[in-house]
């Protein structure tokens, strides 16, 4: 069983996926090493895993066989399901949904033990359109709300398997940290009439304290209140609240300033533990004056504790111009 639960107090909704269940023994977690062992993701082992969505092979390779260079496929254990109606029903006070929506792998190259920041970075930029396909694909399902993408690597941020690759959950609700963004720039602009994310982008390449790499199209910055060490957010220089409808230049334009993000993170850091997802408008959205999309790296190297999850207040160690300084002349 899978369903949606609203939180009556905050709003908040959760996912309740009984068949992702852990016994309680499964939860008692450390963050060790993803086990090695045959890889369902690596070539030659298609067969293992759901048919394929969308690949990007040579002209005439074979679906679900080998010669990929980049493979997205269902996920066998989803958090949400594509299949069924979306259904709400409330009980008593409460409220909850049927579990209707997309959980898909999005399989960054065929190599198992690569990682982005070793890789070229046109297999940053394949990833970006991969990202950018899949969110215009779902747009036409009417049922989805918001398509979220993320990814996981190392145990200390979560990834379960060794073999690079990305997440996409598409919801039937609208996530409430971008919802609360879009709320915030919304307050910003009637206030000022401008794009608080674009007036953010102005001063720090104004003041360059806090940046850390750019390109002609785009800039990655350490945010002002960075909530954890060497967190780095990129965007888009020119105003856009939707990723999907970048074009190819401003797609490598992207592509290069995320690349440069983790390798210098790579690089100081040695190779840590992180996450990173794509925030950008709802599906079907028209374009909006107050919203910027923007892909946020997180390096897994703070824990989030009592205070933090209590409180949503979190406790950086690395002020964002120290962080920005040394990325920034990380030799990459």
């Amino acid at each position: 069983m899978i369903e949606l639960r609203k939180d009556p107090v905050t709003g908040r909704w959760v996912i309740i996926s009984t068949e992702r269940a852990l016994r309680p023994a499964d939860l008692r977690y450390d963050a060790a090493a993803p086990k090695d062992g045959p890889c369902c993701f690596c070539p030659g082992n298609e067969h293992t895993t759901p048919p394929e969505i969308l690949a990007y092979r040579p002209h005439g390779s074979p679906r679900n066989g080998p010669g990929w260079s980049l493979r997205v496929v269902p996920n066998r254990f989803p958090a949400l399901r594509v299949e069924g109606e979306l259904q709400k029903e409330g009980v008593g006070m409460f409220d909850k949904m049927s579990g209707v929506g997309a959980h898909e792998v999005i399989i960054e190259t065929p190599e198992h033990r690569a990682s982005l920041a070793e890789l070229p970075v046109k297999s940053t930029e394949d990833l970006l359109w991969a990202f950018r396909d899949r969110i215009t694909d779902l747009e036409r399902d009417s049922r989805l709300k918001y398509a979220m993408i993320f990814k996981n690597s190392g145990a200390r941020a979560g990834a379960t398997l060794d073999h690079p690759h990305c997440q996409l959950i598409a919801l039937p609700v609208m996530c409430r940290e971008v919802s609360d963004e879009i709320q915030g720039a919304l307050h910003y602009y009637e206030f000022k009439e401008r794009c608080v994310f674009c007036d953010m982008i102005k001063q720090e390449m104004s003041e360059d304290v806090r940046v850390v790499t750019r390109s002609s199209m785009h800039v990655a910055v350490a945010p002002f209140a960075a909530r954890f060490p060497f967190e780095s957010w990129v965007m888009p220089i020119r105003h856009s609240s939707r990723f999907e409808l970048s074009d190819a230049d401003e797609m490598k334009s992207a592509a290069e300033v995320l690349h440069g993000v983790l390798r210098r993170m790579s690089a100081v850091l040695d190779n840590p533990a992180y996450n990173f997802y794509l925030h950008t408008s709802p599906l079907r959205t028209p374009a909006m004056a107050h919203y910027h999309w923007h892909i946020e790296v997180l390096p897994a190297v703070t824990t989030v504790a009592g205070f933090e999850r209590g409180s949503a207040f979190y406790i950086n160690p690395v002020p964002p111009e120290e962080a920005a300084a040394t990325m920034k002349k990380a030799g990459v």
